[in-house]
């Protein structure tokens, strides 16, 4: 006697959950903590849904850090989207730095996380460069491209000095420190 096949489950956001729980694997142990079992487990999917959905584990490192990316991105974009000058597009980059990057401890460690896997493996710094030139373009109404740049590589710092520093900069000091780089525009 055979035993009948079990139906297929119908599950359309597997592949979305895979990915975000390849997030939450990532802030708990690391890109090299991070395995198919844990990311099948977090999102509790069958382990060979992985290999369904992802061709290995360097298509789906790259699609969550993606998908991280973009959403640390948007932040920055609704932030300035209603700046209609300088002083106001400043405003809402500085909170952006203040309140936005790096809100949690797990946000912190994913980009960490990513920053350390571009930096080791230049292949992922599409997915940097395309976040930093996303996070400039909210200021080109405002400043040149080369304040932009400077712009972003101080949000960068600003953001790392204030979540891992013990005496993190000042709200008021993020603010003075953009308007000092655009003096005179």
């Amino acid at each position: 006697m055979s035993v009948p096949a079990r139906p297929r489950r119908h599950d359309p956001q597997r592949r979305d959950r895979i990915i975000d729980a390849c997030l939450e694997v990532i802030a708990e142990h690391g890109v090299t903590g991070t395995s198919h079992r844990r990311v099948a487990a977090a999102a509790d999917v069958p382990l060979g849904s992985m290999t369904y959905h992802f061709r290995g584990m360097d298509e789906l490192l790259r699609e969550a850090f993606a998908r991280f990316a973009d959403r640390m991105a948007v932040r920055v974009e609704q932030r300035t989207a209603r700046a209609a000058t300088l002083p106001e597009a400043l405003a809402a980059f500085a909170a952006n730095i203040g309140e936005d990057v790096f809100a949690t401890q797990r946000e912190l460690i994913v980009t960490q996380e990513l920053y350390t896997l571009a930096a080791r493996r230049p292949e992922y710094r599409d997915i940097t460069s395309a976040w930093m030139a996303r996070t400039r373009a909210t200021l080109d109404p405002f400043v040149d491209e080369d304040t932009a740049v400077l712009l972003d590589a101080m949000n960068e710092g600003l953001a790392l000095h204030r979540a891992l520093h013990t005496a993190p900069a000042r709200a008021d000091l993020i603010i003075e420190a953009l308007e000092r780089l655009t003096a005179g525009r």
